[in-house]
């Protein structure tokens, strides 16, 4: 079988029109989508079930034919699996008991294998029975994302708790920080072997942070999550998104050895162009252009396709799809890529 058009691009490859999924392509803009959490009960039972959490992975699939699904799950896992309280609170997100500093060195990562089992099965049911040709996307968020919700309990504009946490605490940190690292990669290494084609290590609040503080917290936790992937799964294919991070993605990189680097919609396609030259990028339309439609749109993908169409691109959103797309302007997407010409 030829290999799958997204992991081409990962090899560094450039193909045209690039493979294109979307952030949260299995979300709630879909009709089957609410249908399914409905039924599931709640959104961590829906996570946990390897029935249902394969049946929403697949429906953007059948509907949109995206060159790749990304597992169906969330970042927080692993603090469920850490035994932190997390639950979902309607119109609120999650919430969790938040750490103290006394109690990091109690955590027991060890739950995690148990834990996320049904993940891992619903990893092997979707490589079953996706088509040949569409890749699977596997993912964790990155320590430092993941400290923040447990660190406050919750989601914050800036995780001033984390970063204060973080400035008075730094051992405590460091040692959340590690334990978060080897517990990610031992799960995303277990998403490989169950046949994820490639992960994507989310961080999506890595942008709140200053130049020593990105290096400490998200560069050198990611990097070590890269290295221990790669050696029990050598030539594991890793995408990183560093969201805000700007100008500091040109040395996030080079320093974690991620495959391809995420783009949100805020980085130029000036700074997008020489990150290409050192492989693949993946993003960066902004998703509020896929709920305006019609030339908004159209000028957005025009642009990425123009400026990065001739490297390795991975076309995708510059952070997740919201509730508000429109299914017809997904379409429209979809159409403007696949008919593009070089």
């Amino acid at each position: 079988m030829q290999t799958r058009k997204l992991v081409r691009v990962l090899e560094g490859e450039s193909v045209f029109p690039p493979p294109v999924w979307l952030m949260r392509q299995a979300g709630r803009y879909l009709p089957e989508y609410r249908a399914t959490r409905e039924k599931a009960g709640g959104f961590l039972d829906l996570c946990y079930n390897p029935d249902l959490a394969t049946e929403v992975t697949l429906q953007p699939i059948r509907r949109f034919g995206f060159d790749a699904a990304i597992l169906f799950s969330d970042i927080l896992v692993i603090p469920d699996a850490l035994d932190r309280g997390l639950h979902f609170v309607q119109g609120e997100g999650p919430k969790l008991t938040p750490i103290r500093p006394d109690e990091i060195a109690h955590l027991d990562p060890s739950r995690g294998e148990t834990h996320l089992a049904p993940v891992i099965a619903t990893v092997g049911r979707l490589r079953q029975e996706l088509p040949d040709e569409t890749a699977l996307i596997g993912f964790c968020g990155a320590p430092w994302t993941v400290a923040t919700y447990m660190i406050a309990g919750h989601g914050t504009p800036d995780q001033a708790p984390a970063r204060l946490f973080a400035y008075r605490h730094p051992a405590e940190m460091e040692t959340l920080l590690f334990m978060l690292a080897e517990m990610s990669a031992d799960y995303l290494i277990r998403q490989l072997q169950a046949g994820a084609d490639c992960v994507q290590i989310f961080d999506s609040w890595a942008g709140v942070l200053d130049e020593a503080s990105f290096e400490a917290y998200a560069v050198r936790p990611v990097a070590r999550m890269v290295e221990k992937v790669r050696t029990a799964v050598p030539g594991a294919k890793i995408i990183g998104f560093a969201k805000g991070a700007g100008t500091l993605l040109n040395t996030y990189r080079q320093k974690t050895a991620i495959d391809a680097v995420g783009l949100d919609w805020s980085v130029p396609v000036s700074q997008a162009k020489e990150l290409q030259k050192a492989g693949a990028v993946q993003g960066n339309l902004d998703p509020l252009r896929l709920i305006a439609g019609g030339k908004a749109l159209e000028d957005g993908v025009d642009r990425i396709l123009e400026n990065l169409g001739d490297g390795p691109l991975i076309f995708n959103l510059g952070h997740g799809i919201t509730p508000e797309a429109p299914i017809a302007h997904v379409e429209a997407l979809l159409n403007r890529i696949r008919t593009a010409k070089a």
